[in-house]
């Protein structure tokens, strides 16, 4: 579909209609297509944020998975092995204390990087990771190296890997 981004992330949660309700309060997130089951169930929906979309969708398992299961974080001692990043153009510190207000637990309070985005991390109502970025200055590649002592390449060939 024309203008559909290219990834969709999914977290997926014991109780999406709950947190889809958590993520409108805590980030400002819009609910723009909810599918329910006969039983009221919340069975898939999708979010969005200025441009953005991520799906909110209900644990499950299935026989053509496999083993692999899609779960909340709760359901696995609050590991996680992704995070969802959220780019805003402004308004990063106050969408931090909006986020805090409506119980957001802030693990990485608002900070500027060497990469030139102030960020803040929070974890949401089942332990989902979210990062929230907004650009401040534009370094350069040598200005980012000098500032971390990493070094940046934009490719594997470029960084000897390829």
């Amino acid at each position: 579909m024309a203008g559909e981004p290219i990834f969709k992330p999914t977290a997926f949660y014991r109780d999406p209609l709950a947190a889809l309700k958590w993520l409108e309060a805590a980030f400002g997130f819009e609910t723009t297509t909810l599918v329910t089951e006969p039983s009221g169930r919340v069975g898939y929906s999708e979010m969005s944020f200025h441009g953005g979309s991520v799906s909110i969708n209900p644990e499950f398992s299935s026989p053509i998975i496999g083993e692999a299961r899609m779960v909340s974080p709760l359901s696995v001692e609050g590991r996680g092995t992704q995070f969802i990043r959220v780019h805003l153009a402004e308004g990063l510190d106050e969408h931090c204390e909006r986020a805090r207000a409506a119980g957001a637990r802030i693990t990485d309070a608002p900070s500027d990087q060497f990469y030139g985005e102030r960020t803040y991390r929070a974890l949401d109502l089942e332990g989902h990771i979210w990062t929230f970025a907004q650009p401040v200055t534009a370094p350069s590649i040598a200005q980012m190296e000098e500032a971390s002592g990493l070094k940046l390449s934009t490719s594997l060939k470029e960084a000897g890997h390829g």
